[in-house]
């Protein structure tokens, strides 16, 4: 007897970087493929999945700016770029034989829908998967921001948050201090006050005013969307609940 999936519909946020995997920049072929066997693994399951993706492989609105560049010139162009990745993981997609559409919240008609939330809802009703491009379509707003929204307005279960270099929400940077302790369940208000590096603040108030949960995990690891989605604990949990801050694990995995 085939157990029933814990979620019944999951919002997957992919950055920019994880398509990238180990080039200097664009899109890793490779990874893309991977990426888009494990999504395949999900639907199978009977798990319905919306898919945010970032931009930042191809174009950074935020270092343009550091750079001289209009702040919503560069988030446009980020936009445009956050497109390119939708593309390139629908045609991933495809090939894998999965049923998908891209919507963009900016005008690309030629090569995406415009988005529209009944249109996703039905599109998710049939099985498909949705990538959701371009951001929420306004300069100044994250693809974090873009991931709560779209997982809030398609009655999404759980965000999942994928990481490319980390396996969860530490105390401190990982990376620069080994002994941090990586955090098992976190409440929302913790990752708020600690000004932990999960998301931006505007998309986790966003998450804890709809109490929508939020599981981050390391995309690295075998098979770690399929397992995320089987609700397996891997990563962080951040959450409604009660602060679980004494739950912090020992040692990076």
């Amino acid at each position: 007897m085939t157990k029933d999936p814990p979620y019944q519909r999951i919002l997957l946020k992919l950055s920019g970087e994880a398509l990238q995997g180990d080039l200097p920049y664009g899109i890793d072929t490779g990874k893309l493929n991977a990426i888009a066997g494990q999504v395949k693994k999900v639907q199978e399951t009977g798990t319905r999945m919306a898919i945010v993706v970032g931009g930042g492989n191809i174009f950074r609105g935020a270092t343009a700016e550091a750079a001289g560049m209009d702040r919503a010139t560069g988030d446009y162009a980020g936009m445009l770029a956050t497109i390119i990745n939708a593309l390139a993981l629908q045609d991933a997609l495809e090939r894998s034989g999965v049923d998908v559409r891209t919507q963009s919240a900016i005008t690309v008609t030629s090569v995406a829908e415009p988005y529209i939330r009944r249109r996703a809802m039905r599109h998710l009703e049939k099985g498909r998967v949705v990538l959701f491009a371009a951001g929420t379509g306004n300069p100044y707003m994250t693809t974090d921001t873009t991931a709560a929204l779209r997982a809030v307005e398609t009655d999404a279960d759980v965000l999942l948050m994928a990481k490319k270099n980390v396996d969860g929400v530490y105390e401190a940077d990982p990376h620069e201090d080994s002994s941090a302790k990586r955090f098992l369940k976190l409440s929302y208000l913790d990752a708020l006050n600690l000004r932990l590096q999960v998301m931006d603040a505007t998309a986790l108030t966003l998450c804890m005013e709809n109490d929508l949960p939020i599981l981050v995990f390391n995309l690295r690891g075998e098979d770690s969307i399929v397992r995320a989605a089987a609700g397996e604990e891997i990563g962080t949990l951040v959450s409604g609940d009660q602060s679980a801050l004494q739950e912090a694990s020992a040692t990076s995995t």
